[in-house]
């Protein structure tokens, strides 16, 4: 836990992610009986769960690919309005200048 008293945010590696995953598949446990033995909340287990099922093709939504490929074009959308606006203000400023 953090000074604050909140607790940290962990990161898991896909492979660790793919290894609950399939425990929870292959061993005929439930996914909160998992987290608990895992250590790990029973909300990061189902969410894990529920995206491999849709990376499987089992469920409707965006694959992982999917999901990095949208964050990716997000970001370049972001900086390419940043620039925009950039050369806006650029543009209106040489125009001030000229006159």
């Amino acid at each position: 836990m953090a000074a604050d008293g909140k607790r940290t945010r962990r990161q898991f590696t896909d492979a660790f992610k793919a290894d609950v995953v399939e425990l929870c598949r292959s061993s005929g446990k439930g996914v909160g009986q998992v987290a608990r033995e895992m250590e790990l909340t029973e909300t990061a287990v189902r969410r894990w769960v529920a995206q491999a099922a849709v990376d499987r093709g089992e469920r409707e939504g965006l694959t992982s690919d999917e999901r990095a490929e949208l964050a990716k074009l997000r970001k370049e959308v972001r900086v390419l309005r940043e620039e925009r606006d950039i050369l806006k203000r650029a543009t209106a400023f040489f125009a001030r200048e000229t006159r």
